[in-house]
């Protein structure tokens, strides 16, 4: 891991770099943490996780390949775009959680991306399913996690966590990624690198904005857990579709039949 000589080098970078270390989507938290540090924490966490099959019943990939070959092939749609920064530094790995009563999705630091059955069916079409998964792609790998988790925790709790010293933190660490809250700036950033991830592919761009659009129109009192309450659901169609349009607005394909196998392929 890190000796103690980096950890306080570290806590003395923060005075240094105050002033300019702030995220880039403007939402005034600061990380300080590196790539190795996203990607360890994402490690553990991933550990937390398969370590506790009750509240994260996720789907073996051996026992259930043709799940994993579709969703790792929707993955590799967005990661061969060449859009994704981290392609190469993160890991990836894609994991179906069995849960139907959870509307969620969330992607760990370092590329861990989960994915609950309960969206999976609630979602119509291949291009949505994409577009969801692009949207917590972008938040991993613009870094918005452990900005966000360094503004709720603080950077002495997560270096803690780093070294392994605070196991008890890293399962609340772990339970709240899945409704973290980003940053007003962090969520439309991560709007707008989906529809940039999708556009060189096959699908619409747009199937973020189906899903919003589908969150507006049902009414729901209380949207997904790992949406934020801001920006609101018909201000990120509107982003969505906008930005769509600057890059040259051109429809892409939905896979509507494809998707509903996918569906029915789920136990």
């Amino acid at each position: 891991m890190r000796n103690t000589t980096t950890i306080i080098l570290q806590f003395f970078l923060i005075a240094i770099t105050v002033s300019s270390c702030s995220d880039k989507a403007g939402g005034g938290a600061f990380n300080l943490f590196t790539l190795e540090d996203d990607k360890t924490f994402g490690a553990q966490v991933e550990e937390e996780i398969a370590n506790d099959p009750t509240t994260y019943p996720v789907l073996d990939s051996a026992q259930y390949p043709t799940i994993y070959e579709y969703v790792y092939g929707v993955r590799d749609s967005i990661l061969n775009t060449g859009n994704v920064v981290h392609k190469d530094n993160f890991e990836w790995q894609v994991r179906v959680i069995n849960d139907d009563s959870k509307l969620n999705a969330f992607c760990t630091p370092g590329g861990y991306i989960y994915v609950y059955t309960g969206i999976i069916h609630y979602l119509e079409s291949e291009d949505e399913f994409a577009g969801v998964m692009g949207h917590e792609i972008a938040h991993a790998d613009e870094r918005h996690s452990t900005a966000a988790l360094t503004q709720q925790y603080g950077i002495d709790v997560l270096l803690s966590v780093l070294l392994g010293e605070n196991k008890g933190t890293l399962t609340q660490i772990t339970q709240g990624l899945q409704s973290l809250r980003y940053s007003r700036g962090n969520e439309s950033e991560a709007d707008i690198r989906s529809v940039e991830y999708l556009y060189p592919t096959a699908y619409d761009a747009r199937g973020a904005a189906r899903f919003f659009e589908k969150i507006e129109e049902s009414g729901a009192a209380s949207p997904p857990e790992f949406l934020s309450t801001h920006p609101n659901p018909e201000n990120r169609v509107e982003a969505i579709i906008s930005y769509w349009e600057e890059l040259g607005g051109e429809p892409g394909e939905r896979f509507v039949s494809r998707y509903e196998q996918f569906q029915n392929s789920l136990p």
